[in-house]
């Protein structure tokens, strides 16, 4: 997904966390009822001002309304598309919302969580179940090795762990 919320083709899972929905709701709800109001009303007092051709608060404002328009139909899609996904209590393999704990061939242990692409955040670890890694570890049970594809190249991992 691009940084403006675009996808350009790819193909997204549909699944959502209970916080990922509630996140995406609420960064909807902002801009719709607090942000998009706000920048209309600079637009509105920019253009009262006479020539908008210089005005760059009038420019700026235009920008930042289709900026937030395109955002929230972006957002209105997704959240009509999403369902919500609640991890298994006792995963016997890889599935959504799962942590998984794997080592890698030089003994680096990393441990991250299976989520959809509209909440993804590896500094948090949580990572989409569409990456690569995430791809290579569905479905899969502890003590299994895992080859993940990576354009640095292969990385062969044991998982250790899912909860």
């Amino acid at each position: 997904m691009s940084k403006n919320g675009h996808d350009h083709g790819e193909s997204r899972t549909n699944l959502i966390s209970v916080e990922g929905r509630r996140r995406l709701q609420e960064e909807y709800d902002y801009l719709w009822e607090d942000e998009r109001p706000r920048i209309v009303r600079e637009v509105s007092d920019a253009a009262a001002e006479g020539d908008r051709s210089e005005n760059a608060s009038y420019i700026y404002g235009r920008k930042r309304l289709r900026e937030i328009d395109g955002r929230l139909k972006f957002l209105g899609g997704r959240l009509k598309a999403l369902k919500v996904a609640l991890p298994p209590a006792r995963p016997l393999s890889v599935s959504f919302g799962c942590w998984v704990t794997f080592e890698d061939e030089e003994g680096e242990e990393r441990c991250y969580q299976l989520v959809g692409p509209d909440e993804f955040d590896v500094t948090a670890g949580r990572i989409s179940i569409d990456s690569p890694v995430g791809v290579a570890l569905l479905g899969k049970k502890v003590d299994d090795e895992v080859v993940i594809r990576r354009p640095a190249g292969d990385l062969q991992v044991t998982i250790l762990a899912i909860r």
